[in-house]
């Protein structure tokens, strides 16, 4: 499609104050307003998706959980894991959602390619595995023709908290992270990679680093 995807890195957000302005963003923007993509980490938070069943709950303890509006069950963020949340108008990309999330899911098989990582997507549950553990997960809400929410992948953290939930309502489901697959990593060096990546997979022609923060 070309044009230029902005990216703006936010680094360390509560859960919270990020999703709220997602949703200002999303009924704020018109046919005109460019698309962006929000980099960020968050503190430790459970978010129960909009099909969440209670019981893949198991043991929050003192993890917050958080009640939103993308699709899926339940999942963690935490320090370590690169969240991308990907404001983009759909329509006026011209593909449906199922042809997103196959780009996205494209997207990060690619960046972990590029580190030596073999991975692939399932069609039945979306995100990005290796040797049948998850690195990524995809949840994603569209509104009014545009979506937002977006992806997780695990980089350099602590995954014991994955073992407090039946992540993404699978029981028992193995977690991965890429320092485990690759070794020592730059969590910057991730970014930038995933950057390229998406503007690659979602036909942007440039990408742009856009400054401030959210309010």
């Amino acid at each position: 499609m070309g044009g230029c995807l902005g990216f703006r890195d936010l680094g360390t957000v509560a859960y919270e104050p990020a999703w709220q302005a997602m949703q200002r963003f999303t009924d704020g923007r018109d046919r005109d307003t460019p698309d962006e993509v929000w980099l960020v980490q968050h503190p430790p938070v459970f978010t129960q998706g909009q099909s969440g069943k209670p019981e893949h709950l198991l043991l929050p303890g003192d993890i917050p959980v958080v009640q939103v509006d993308r699709g899926g069950q339940v999942t963690y963020h935490g320090p370590g894991q690169l969240v991308a949340y990907l404001m983009l108008d759909v329509r006026r990309l011209g593909y449906g959602v199922r042809e997103l999330v196959t780009r996205i899911e494209h997207s990060l098989i690619d960046l972990l390619s590029s580190y030596g990582v073999t991975a692939a997507a399932k069609p039945e549950a979306p995100g990005v595995y290796v040797d049948g553990a998850k690195i990524a997960s995809l949840g994603l809400r569209i509104r009014n023709g545009c979506s937002f929410h977006g992806l997780a992948l695990n980089v350099d953290m602590d995954l014991d908290p994955f073992k407090r939930i039946n992540p993404c309502g699978y029981a028992g489901l193995a977690m991965t992270q890429l320092r485990e697959q690759a070794g020592p990593i730059e969590f910057a060096e991730v970014s930038a990679r995933l950057r390229a990546q998406l503007v690659k997979h979602l036909d942007y022609a440039e990408q742009t680093t856009l400054t401030g923060g959210i309010d």
